[in-house]
């Protein structure tokens, strides 16, 4: 066995879940100790959902990139910890071993402390996929500093946002990225962010892409140049920082149903041992394979299964700079051809959109070196399964479905890989340690419902009963949002937003959020966010947005949007409303619809009715309900016409 907490068998499984629900604090002490810890800890669980309040290994100390660096040294210091692949795909790309990362990391640590960085400060890092964003997590935690990672497609007012929100007084950043066939400004964008934030220090920049930028003096300096001061200097160990278990590794905002993004915290020991456990189980990643997640450093994916999890396990992960369609469609075959990919784990999103270009792409690359795929960030629709299983797979690659959410820190519903079954569409069982539970709109445990074929469906809101390790301990700088938000809808429970069935032998069916937040190409946005971001148009008096079925994203974004009466609707008012929205929130967020109404449906208390506008949106005209209790009826049927 590659782990000692690694599952092997269907009956190993089995087992194991029985015990970590009968006995959770033996189990997950059991697998932490398998860890490196500075000192032992004091508890193992303290917790309330009540409160809410949870704690796991109370009082033990630890640093995570001492677990995911210093420990493999002496059996793989050589081995490659990360292979870089560039967007050109002409460019040279760069392998790094374990020594050698963390040669770079510790270089990087230097720099910040000389830069003023402290234990506790926020540092918000805004990078393309390069391996410098990764080296500047690792370096972030092992000064014991929190960081804050913001997706390179965010526009200036989101940074502004979280970093007003988190008080980051240090920035790393690059000049630029490259993205397919374009050029990302970076530097100018967070020029553009700081201008509302003046607390901010130091600026550190990574010279990639050669973009003019320009440079604030005593504020902006180069990450090159401070590296090669830190060599003259001749200071090449940095001492790993030791932490509690439940201080603070990291806080990721994500979209909240209120337009103010949420800033999801994690915490160091916890964490860790659900990113790794989390990550060898399910991908059932064995010693010297090479791991490939395409997803961003920038969301909740990249931290913990391009980053830490495959740290952790001394693995080899792949971190990719460009998109799957550039310079081609076989862009991602290429990767796995040429660097010889054992595992595979990508968007449906991303999934679909090479379905559309057909399987010619695919053709004259080798992809025998594959034996895991993994699916993540929205649920998997059939025809993408079974076209990912068959034409790259080729039949043979188990598939896992996984779902969890940037809360959650790591996969909770999932097949292991080989290990338990794959049911197409379906994320299947609960990993160990994890309780899951469905129930009604009021809180009562859901009641399974007959089928024709005689097998039964419970269908509910998903909630999960007991807390496990990888879970958030807080929203930051506010832990009443955090109650509200996932403990108060259903109290003792925590509440994920998602619908979901389950079948009569335990399987778990996702079906999607039922709260006010969109998942587009597997990214959670806001639809008060992106309100918000319309209404300040000029021209805009109210909007209201809701999610459709979209062939390639999963999710679409559609608008409906009433404009002044001293402004005509049109396609000069269309591309101010996507320049408005890409501005204030970014590309990503943009409506894929935009239909202008004369008036919103809405009840006499002036709730917007996004239940039948999500119906308009989706095209089920017929079965929109009672409208007669709306104040203006007659307005739905005007929508309906006009339906884009």
């Amino acid at each position: 066995m590659a782990y000692p907490y690694q599952i092997q068998s269907k009956e190993q499984y089995d087992a194991h879940y029985r015990e970590s629900v009968e006995n959770p604090e033996g189990f997950w002490a059991e697998v932490a100790g398998h860890f490196q810890w500075h000192k032992p800890w004091e508890k193992v669980l303290d917790w309330s959902f009540e409160e809410p309040r949870i704690e796991w290994f109370r009082g033990g100390r630890l640093n995570i990139t001492e677990n995911c660096l210093d420990r493999h040294l002496e059996q793989q210091g050589d081995r490659p910890a990360i292979i870089w692949e560039p967007n050109d795909p002409g460019s040279e790309g760069l392998t790094l071993s374990y020594r050698q990362l963390l040669d770079k990391v510790m270089q990087l640590c230097h720099v910040l402390r000389r830069n003023g960085v402290q234990k506790g400060d926020r540092v918000c890092i805004y990078m393309g996929m390069v391996p410098e964003l990764a080296i500047a997590t690792l370096a972030c935690a092992r000064i014991g500093a929190i960081h804050s990672i913001v997706f390179g497609g965010f526009s200036a007012r989101s940074i502004t946002d979280r970093l007003e929100d988190a008080q980051a007084a240090f920035v790393i950043t690059a000049d630029g990225a490259h993205r397919g066939n374009k050029a990302i400004p970076l530097k100018s964008v967070i020029d553009e962010a700081l201008e509302q934030c003046a607390f901010v220090k130091k600026v550190i920049v990574l010279r990639h892409t050669g973009t003019a930028i320009s440079m604030k003096e005593g504020r902006d300096c180069y990450w090159d140049e401070e590296v090669k001061q830190v060599a003259a200097a001749g200071k090449p160990f940095f001492p790993a920082e030791s932490m509690d278990a439940e201080d603070p590794l990291f806080i990721l905002y994500t979209s909240g149903s209120t337009g103010k993004p949420k800033g999801v915290v994690h915490t160091c020991g916890g964490y860790m041992v659900y990113a790794s456990y989390s990550f060898v189980n399910v991908f059932q990643y064995q010693p010297g394979d090479v791991y490939f997640c395409t997803a961003d450093i920038g969301w909740i994916t990249g931290h913990s299964y391009i980053v830490y999890g495959p740290l952790l396990a001394g693995a080899t992960t792949l971190i990719f700079e460009g998109i799957p369609t550039w310079p081609d469609a076989g862009r991602f075959w290429d990767i796995v051809d040429k660097h010889r990919v054992n595992i595979l784990y990508t968007a449906p999103t991303a999934i679909r959109s090479l379905m559309s270009f057909g399987t010619e792409p695919i053709e004259g690359h080798d992809l025998s070196s594959l034996k895991v795929l993994g699916s993540v960030g929205e649920p998997i629709n059939e025809e993408a399964w079974q076209w990912f299983h068959e034409h790259i797979g080729k039949g043979r690659c188990p598939l896992v479905d996984t779902w969890w959410q940037t809360e959650n820190g790591g996969i909770l519903i999932s097949n292991l890989a080989g290990v338990t079954p794959a049911i197409p569409t379906f994320a299947t069982l609960p990993l160990p340690g994890i309780q899951p539970v469905l129930v009604d709109e009021k809180g009562a445990p859901a009641q399974p419902v007959k089928q024709e074929d005689g097998s039964s469906i419970t269908s509910g809101n998903l909630c999960i009963r007991f807390p496990w390790p990888g879970m958030f301990r807080t929203t930051y700088g506010d832990h009443e949002r955090f109650r509200q938000n996932y403990f108060a809808a259903y109290p003792g429970l925590y509440f994920s937003g998602d619908g979901c069935y389950r079948d009569d032998k335990g399987n778990y069916r996702i079906t999607g959020r039922v709260d006010d937040v969109l998942n587009v190409s597997g990214h959670r946005i806001g639809t008060a966010e992106v309100e918000n971001a319309i209404n300040s148009d000029p021209s805009v008096i109210e909007s209201a947005i809701v999610g459709y079925p979209h062939d390639i994203k999963g999710q679409g974004v559609y608008a409906f949007v009433v404009c002044d009466p001293e402004h005509t609707p049109g396609e000069e008012a269309r591309k101010a409303i996507l320049q408005t929205v890409t501005h204030l929130i970014g590309a990503i967020a943009k409506p894929d619809k935009i239909q202008f109404v004369s008036g919103l449906p809405k009840t006499r208390s002036g709730k917007i009715m996004r239940r039948i506008l999500r119906k308009i949106a989706e095209g089920a005209l017929d079965s929109l309900g009672d409208t007669s209790t709306l104040l203006d009826p007659g307005v739905v049927e005007e929508i309906k016409a006009g339906r884009v």
